[in-house]
């Protein structure tokens, strides 16, 4: 990471302590995961909505740290979905990224319970199974 990044994250912690620089580095890396994800789908770069973000937190938390994700999380001071919302706006609010006009904060409310999605509803992939498709 670069060093003027590295200030920006720390303004951001300085500025609203509860969450962490690595929460903030996590949804950063998973925003690009989500781009890239969604590139690779069409031919053309566009702008990732909240509930796409989410659902690219979602994937990426799952693959990055399993069925202790939502324990991660919650060190990390992200308790649910609205945090990561608040994030995404923490960082926009220094211009570390953009928002549309139609971007809201609402749009991370109430996008799953981390309980259900990375604990109840969690299902390691085996190798095998995908042969079987």
């Amino acid at each position: 990471m670069n060093d003027a990044l590295e200030e920006r994250l720390g303004t951001l912690c300085r500025r609203d302590p509860r969450y962490t620089r690595n929460a903030y580095t996590f949804v950063l890396e998973a925003l690009d995961r989500t781009i890239q994800r969604l590139e690779a789908a069409r031919t053309t770069s566009r702008h990732v909505g909240g509930k796409e973000l989410l659902a690219g937190i979602r994937d990426f938390g799952r693959e990055r740290f399993g069925p202790m994700a939502k324990e991660v999380f919650n060190h990390w001071g992200v308790l649910a979905t609205e945090d990561f919302g608040q994030i995404v706006f923490n960082m926009i609010s220094i211009g570390l990224l953009q928002r549309r006009p139609q971007d809201s904060i609402q749009d991370f409310a109430d996008g799953y319970d981390f309980e259900r999605v990375f604990e109840r509803d969690y299902r390691v992939r085996v190798p095998w199974e995908e042969l079987k498709s």
